[in-house]
């Protein structure tokens, strides 16, 4: 079971020591607002590029700035709680930026994994993690699964449609 940190300084400790033991680090990021197979995959894509995963999960205020969803269904406590219990995670922080980028400047991590809705070259952050020498890679299976997918189905089968 993964460890949910509590803030970036005390996760920058952590990784600095796994670093110094050799171990490859592999950062992930996402709302995980309904988990589903797709974020599992993902998630387990990105934890066989290395030895220590990271998984920063969007708090809820940005998690509604990036205009997805009026509100989160999921609170992000509960969010982070569950990426933590499954098995590939070892570390979770919420983060209330709209990027990334001040996690990967600070943490560093050797590789930067993104779903398969993304490529190499349209990632946002790929110069910053080049900048430091880290490398995007995407993993998971085809974005087939989507929450918005869900939370319409959900609404479909609540109106009879489905």
């Amino acid at each position: 079971m993964g460890t949910i940190v509590a803030n970036l300084a005390e996760l920058t400790r952590i990784i600095e020591d796994e670093k110094g033991k050799g171990q490859r680090i592999v950062f992930g990021n996402g709302c995980f607002d309904i988990l589903h197979v797709g974020h599992v995959r993902y998630l387990k894509g990105a934890k066989a590029l290395g030895d220590i995963l990271i998984v920063a999960v969007n708090d809820d205020s940005s998690l509604t700035g990036l205009g997805k969803r009026k509100q989160a269904v999921t609170p992000v406590k509960e969010r982070a709680e569950i990426i933590a219990a499954i098995d590939c995670v070892d570390y979770v922080i919420v983060f209330s930026e709209p990027t990334v980028e001040k996690l990967l400047l600070t943490l560093k991590p050797d590789i930067h994994a993104k779903g398969t809705d993304y490529t190499e070259e349209n990632v946002p952050e790929k110069e910053i993690v080049r900048s430091y020498g880290g490398k995007v890679a995407i993993v998971g299976d085809p974005k087939d699964h989507s929450t918005r997918d869900i939370i319409r189905v959900i609404k479909e089968l609540e109106e009879g449609k489905g």
